[in-house]
């Protein structure tokens, strides 16, 4: 990992996910490039906003002073940090620069239980976490000391869930963490636990790694099952495929994605299939 984005509208909840990602900046030696994007009503007239336009100049000036504070911060020290200012719509921006950028991780702040709020609010949180190429890391609280050692990864164990597979696994190499596999059984995709075991164990075959458990738990709802057997084991963190236009977690239907990512009150990171 070599570059870590974290968008930001500087709220507290950005400044959450700023201090996540300091962390995990200097743990593994990596760039961490902040990211404002200004979603002026005036980028309607054409490609981009002009930055010598009144309206552009005020709010381009109004972000650097407010990068000036975040930057005096004590966790950002010795931290080799880039802040940037885009005048896109807000998911656009983010998704650009991550490819402009060879971004690793995208990191995003929330309000946690009530949802993506201001600049994550309604689709653009959607849009980030689905369409994504890049693993996104949704922080939900302030982590004073961010370390992971329970990772829950949840899954239908489908074969399109490989890629995002090694992908968990390399976090969890990376913290030294345990994985915890899980399938969630409903009553409307229902499997016999002998049947669960063998399609994990199938989805496993041939893994070097080993510092895992396999689960199958019950529950009304797989979005219930993920979040109350991730409190059970009190996880650190919580990750899930995600699957282009289907949502997140493609083994979820509708409005469930976005509940998951919203409901959940531990950290939860997404894989793109």
């Amino acid at each position: 990992m070599k570059k870590i984005l974290v968008p930001t509208d500087f709220s507290i909840e950005a400044e959450n996910a700023i201090k996540v990602a300091a962390q995990l900046s200097k743990k593994h030696n990596c760039e961490l490039i902040l990211l404002h994007v200004l979603d002026l009503p005036l980028s309607s007239i054409g490609e981009g906003v002009p930055t010598d336009l009144p309206e552009a100049v005020y709010f381009m000036k109004l972000a650097h002073k407010q990068f000036e504070d975040v930057m005096s911060k004590e966790y950002l020290r010795d931290v080799a940090v880039t802040e940037m200012v885009d005048f896109h719509d807000i998911s656009t921006g983010i998704l650009e620069t991550c490819k402009t950028h060879d971004i690793d991780l995208i990191v995003m702040g929330s309000h946690g239980a009530s949802g993506l709020k201001e600049m994550f609010i309604g689709s653009n949180a959607e849009k980030i976490v689905r369409t994504s190429e890049r693993p996104v890391l949704v922080i939900k609280n302030e982590h004073k000391d961010f370390n992971i050692e329970e990772f829950v990864f949840a899954s239908d164990f489908e074969n399109d869930n490989r890629e995002t597979f090694k992908q968990a696994v390399k976090l969890a190499e990376a913290f030294d963490a345990k994985i915890h596999l899980l399938m969630v059984n409903t009553a409307s995709n229902f499997k016999t636990t002998a049947r669960a075991k063998v399609k994990i164990q199938e989805f496993i075959a041939g893994t070097t790694f080993t510092n895992y458990t396999t689960n199958i738990y019950n529950d009304e709802t797989v979005e219930k099952g993920i979040l109350n057997f991730s409190h059970i084991i009190n996880a650190d963190l919580i990750g899930i495929s995600t699957h282009g236009r289907q949502g997140i977690a493609h083994f979820l239907n509708g409005s469930l994605s976005e509940d998951l990512v919203n409901h959940a009150k531990r950290p939860v990171i997404t894989f793109k299939i």
